[in-house]
């Protein structure tokens, strides 16, 4: 196209494509935002029940690590704080 219209700026199908993509991201943001509040809601019900929210959410990171990463981050914190006199 030598006047240098590309179908996306024509009304062509990539024009329909991009404005598919762009809907599917805006739902998984909606999702996204909906599973966020749903995953505060629970935090809530854990502190409501007595456990201690920052340590509920240490575990979850921790538990997302393998244990060779787990292991390696643990004795780097072991150095550290026997370097601080902590232990």
């Amino acid at each position: 196209m030598a006047d240098g219209n590309t179908p996306a700026t024509t009304g062509g199908v990539a024009q329909d494509q991009l404005r598919s993509i762009v809907e599917r991201i805006e739902r998984l943001e909606e999702e996204k935002a909906a599973i966020a509040n749903d995953i505060k809601e629970v935090y809530a019900e854990a502190k409501g029940n007595g456990f201690d929210t920052k340590t509920l959410r240490q575990v979850i990171r921790l538990r997302k690590q393998d244990k060779a990463e787990r292991q390696e981050q643990e004795a780097i914190l072991e150095l550290y704080l026997h370097a601080l006199g902590m232990i």
